[in-house]
Formats: structure tokens, C-alpha cells, sequence
């Protein structure tokens, strides 16, 4: 039936409205078959893909739209928001810069492209564009949100009130009274941020984030039962399965694996048709040593997923079950989120069985260095005594490889202080000399696979460890392509022949039971950067005296594809 643009648009709109998207994007779609150069059914196409959750529909839809009017400002910022849904951040960016002169005096292009720059990691650049858009209008919800959470992410001393800024127009926002939180945290008011998630976590006990944070103050504060909040919340909303998940986790990050499953067997009882849960249990029974409690487990856990492929390969290497581990994690492989974690498990079956893709993967020359950092002596003591101040209000974080000393809270790299700037420029300078010295590209290997592409720092943070036994636990960073350490203060005790406080690369987590050494041991040296493979689990060695201070990053690929 033929109908004019409007018709067709105002039927999928009730279609929609009535609880039916599917034929509202139906219509659209039939009325685009009639009238594929109408621009706005083009862009009411991609709103509402975007509002079913399909961003790459959505990028395709309003692509369209702006090809057909190039001019128009709503077309141009809805295709930047798909493109952010994308992680195509850097696209995004210079669409809207493209549009910045039909856009200057508008607070929704400012609040689009602040939101836009901040998660493209330009904290800097999102805090002036949040500001412009104030600027045009002061009460604007998503700009003063973000504000407050760019000035956390910066470091700036009027965190808090920024947080109370925007709660003044947003008030039943719980991130905002997370941010709150923590920014009197970070301000020094530990007590102050304490009570106020206790309120807060009173009132919405199924909260995740509140339960998270609340249990990290009580972990600063020293206190043995620092997850109990997770029980008074289970026993609040006994029907909400994500509490458990929750509690579990922030157990295990800790190393309290009996723990953590003995709350997943809990969980289980009264989740019996959730087998998250009894992988769970099988997980942390397995790390907690209990090899019959997680056997019997996998041997009737209906589940086939990478997440399960994972971890019962951790648990076939701990039974010496080799060939089975690796049939698992070769499944496991074909999902791209899991390939770091599989090629550190198949790395130690590989050593295990003389394979050659064990030197393939992690032994070529060139993939472990330990470099100097360009510009040391200018960058690292302003750098060093920036971080001192950080460390001294910085907690022992949940969830992290650290066992004692501190951790700096977001993304070092993100806040304002010049010297943390320089320190990054240096750092990305000497990353180009590791590049240089890489053995040839390989598209099959996790990481010379990129040996040409463009990289990126993703998550940085600095580590501040005293003698008598702080440690990095063995771990990886599974989000990464490239891991570090850059040395800043090193134990005098790093120098003797019991290699106290040294950077071990390759030796398994002592869970898995392997009588496998590290691949490298690194002596920290002042002014060096150590970097190597992600898919390479690293540990450090405890020290009896001193102070070890490192700076650490992931570095990731850093391509994106082109709209239109």
C-alpha cells in the first residue's frame, strides 16, 4: 500500500508506542523501500534501532540520513552517538567537528561532543565542551553529570560540589551520589563517603555499585568482614540473583576462594535454574584447592560457553589433564574476548609439552624488554612527587593483583596534573622504541598481529608498595594487548641475589599446581619501562625494606572504521 513519508512514519511510531518496535521498524523500512531518499524516515529508522539496542543499524540508518542532507545538525549528532555506542569515539569526533559551526551555540552538540571526548580518554577536552554547554544552559541534566564526573576522573579539588551541582537537578541519580562518595573519598573524607553509601545502600540494598564501594571503605578500614554489606543485602532482596554475583567476585578478587564459593553454593540452593552459579562454585572450589568439590561439578554442568571453556581448562590443567585443557580453550578461541586469557593457559601447556608455539607465542626475541624511559630525568621526579601525594589518601583496591600497599584511583593518565601529561608523552615515545625492536608482524599471533597498526593507552594507574610483603599476585590483563611496569622508586634490596622485589614473567599462578619457573625475571630498574605480552602472567617477588613505586598501562590496538 503506497502512503506518503508522514503516513508511514506516524504508523511505525504507534506501532512502537503500542509495545510492537519490531513493526514499527518494519513499516519504516517498507515506507524507505517507497521513498529511499527520505531523509527523515532515514534518521526515524536509526532512532529507533538505536532504541532496540542496535547501534550498527542505527550508524548505517543515520549515515544515510546525513548523506542525503549533509547540513542537518540532528542527523549529525545522532550518527556521533551511534558511532560512540560503536566505540568509534576518534569517528565520532571529527564528525562533530565538521559540525561545530552549526552546532556552537546549541547545548545538545556541546553535551555530544563532551560525552563523545570523555570516553575517547580526552578528559580535558570533555570538561571544556561540558563547560560550553553550561554556558548555554546551566541546568542541563546529562552535561552537569558529566561535568561532575569529569572533574573525578580529573582530580579537580571541587569534585564534591560538582556532584552536588548536578544532584540539585537530578537528585534520584544513584551515580551521582556514588560520584559523591567518591569524591569525599578521594578528598580524604573516608568517613564522610563511608556514611553516606551506608545511607544510601540502606535504602537500595540491590544497588551493585553502592555494595562495591561500601565494601572497598571498609576494606581501607582494616575490617575482616569488609563484603558483609553483601549479606544484609541478600538477605534484604533474597530474589536478586546479581547480589550473589556481586559478592562472589569481590571475595575471589581478594583471593578468598572458599569464600566466594561457598556463596555461590548458597546462591545456588536458591537459584537452581541459574548454572552461572554452579560454574561459579566449580570456579572458586577449583582456586580454593577443592579439586572433587569443582570435578564433580563440571562433570553435570549443562553450561557451554567460552566463560565455562575457560575455566574448566584452569581446572584440567590442575589435574594434569593437558590435552583436555587445550580442546577447551581452542573452543574458547573463537571468541574474541576470551583469546588473551586461552593463549595464557595454552602458553604453559605448550612449555609443559616442548611444543614450539611456546617460543612462538612468548619467547621470540623482542616481545619482553625492559627499556629506558625517554626524558627520565626530567619527567620522573616532578612525576614521582605528584604520585606520593596521590598515594597518601590512594586505598588497597578490590579486585586488583595488589596484595598490600596503595593503587591510585581511574585513570592516572586522565587527570590534569602537566607532570602526568609529560610522563605519558614519554612513555608513548618509548613504546615506539619497543615497536621498533618487535620480531615481524604475524596475523596469527595475539600480539605482532599489530605490530603495525596505531596503538593506545587503555587504563593506567601507579602502584606504591613498602618492604615487609606487598606483592603483585600472579595475573594477567585479559582487556590488553601489551602489558608494564615503569619503575620509579625501587627497593635497594632489588639489587642482591635474592631478587627481592623483581618483576616475574611467565611463571603460573600457583593455583595451577604447574612446576613451571618464569620465562624472564626482570631486576626493577629507576627510570625503566618493562613491557611484554598481555597474554603473559606476571607476578612480583615481596621485599623486606623501602618502597617500590611503579606506573602501569595496557596498551590496545587503537583502529576504527569510517562512517558513511
Amino acid at each position: 500500500m503506497s502512503a506518503l513519508p508522514e503516513q508511514w512514519h506516524a504508523r511505525a511510531i504507534a506501532s512502537e508506542r503500542s509495545g510492537d518496535r519490531t513493526e514499527g521498524i518494519r513499516l519504516l523500512a517498507q515506507a524507505l523501500a517507497e521513498h529511499p531518499d527520505h531523509a527523515q524516515l532515514q534518521n526515524a529508522l536509526g532512532s529507533m534501532a538505536m532504541r532496540s539496542g542496535d547501534a550498527e543499524s542505527a550508524q548505517a540508518a543515520f549515515s544515510r540520513a546525513l548523506k542525503l542532507e549533509p547540513d542537518n545538525l540532528e542527523f549529525a549528532l545522532n550518527l556521533a552517538i551511534a558511532l560512540g555506542q560503536l566505540e568509534l569515539h576518534e569517528e565520532a569526533l571529527s564528525l562533530l567537528h565538521e559540525h561545530e559551526a552549526a552546532g556552537a551555540r546549541q547545548a545538545r552538540y556541546w553535551s555530544v561532543r563532551a560525552t563523545t571526548a570523555r570516553a575517547a580518554g580526552r578528559p580535558a577536552e570533555a570538561a571544556a565542551y561540558y563547560d560550553k554547554c553550561l554556558s548555554i544552559e546551566p541546568r542541563h541534566v546529562r552535561a552537569l553529570h558529566g561535568r561532575a564526573r569529569t572533574a573525578l576522573d580529573r582530580g579537580e579539588k571541587n569534585a564534591a560540589h560538582r556532584f552536588d551541582a548536578a544532584l540539585a537537578v537530578n537528585g534520584g541519580e544513584a551515580d551521582l551520589w556514588l560520584g559523591k562518595a567518591q569524591a569525599l573519598d578521594a578528598q580524604g573524607d573516608s568517613a564522610g563517603a563511608r556514611d553516606l553509601m551506608q545511607q544510601l545502600v540502606a535504602q537500595a540494598p540491590g544497588w551493585l555499585d553502592g555494595l562495591k564501594f561500601l565494601s572497598q571503605l571498609r576494606l581501607a578500614d582494616g575490617e575482616k568482614d569488609f563484603a558483609s554489606p553483601y549479606f544484609e543485602a541478600a538477605r534484604r532482596v533474597p530474589d536478586d540473583p546479581s547480589i550473589p554475583l556481586g559478592h562472589a567476585a569481590v571475595l575471589a578478587g581478594l583471593e578468598f576462594a572458599d569464600e566466594a564459593a561457598d556463596v555461590a553454593a548458597e546462591a545456588r540452593k536458591r537459584f537452581p535454574d541459574n548454572p552461572q552459579f554452579r560454574l561459579l562454585e566449580a570456579v572458586h572450589a577449583g582456586d580454593a584447592g577443592q579439586i572433587e568439590r569443582a570435578e564433580s561439578i563440571y562433570a553435570e554442568l549443562a553450561l557451554d560457553t567460552s566463560e565455562r571453556a575457560i575455566h574448566e581448562a584452569r581446572h584440567r590443567i590442575r589435574r594434569g589433564q593437558f590435552e583436555r585443557a587445550e580442546g577447551l580453550l581452542a573452543h574458547a578461541l573463537d571468541e574474541q574476548a576470551m583469546v588473551h586469557t586461552a593463549y595464557a593457559l595454552l602458553g604453559f601447556i605448550w612449555r609443559i609439552n616442548n611444543d614450539p608455539r611456546a617460543a612462538w607465542l612468548h619467547e621470540q626475541e623482542g616481545l619482553v624488554r625492559l627499556l629506558p624511559l625517554r626524558q627520565s630525568e626530567t619527567n620522573l621526579p616532578q612525576a614521582t612527587k605528584v604520585l606520593h601525594d596521590l598515594h597518601e589518601t590512594s586505598p588497597l583496591p578490590l579486585g586488583q593483583s595488589l596484595r598490600g600497599g596503595t593503587q591510585t584511583r581511574h585513570i592516572l593518565f586522565h587527570r590534569r596534573e602537566p607532570e602526568l601529561a609529560q610522563l605519558r608523552d614519554a612513555i608513548q615515545a618509548t613504546l615506539e622504541d619497543y615497536r621498533a625492536g618487535l620480531p615481524r608482524a604475524d596475523d596469527a599471533h595475539p600480539l605482532l598481529r599489530h605490530r603495525l597498526v596505531p596503538w593506545t593507552l587503555a587504563g593506567s594507574w601507579s602502584v606504591r608498595m613498602q618492604g615487609g610483603g606487598d606483592y603483585h599476585a600472579s595475573h594477567i590483563h585479559p582487556l590488553g594487548m601489551l602489558s608494564s611496569a615503569l619503575y620509579l622508586l625501587v627497593p635497594e634490596e632489588a639489587e642482591g641475589d635474592d631478587r627481592q622485589g623483581w618483576l616475574e614473567i611467565g611463571r603460573p599462578p600457583p593455583d595451577l599446581g604447574l612446576d613451571l619457573g618464569p620465562l624472564a625475571s626482570i631486576q626493577p630498574q629507576e627510570g625503566h619501562l618493562a613491557l611484554f605480552p598481555s597474554t603473559l602472567y606476571h607476578g612480583t617477588t615481596s621485599f623486606r625494606e623501602g618502597l617500590r613505586m611503579t606506573v602501569a598501562f595496557d596498551v590496545v590496538p587503537a583502529i576504527g572504521r569510517r562512517h558513511g
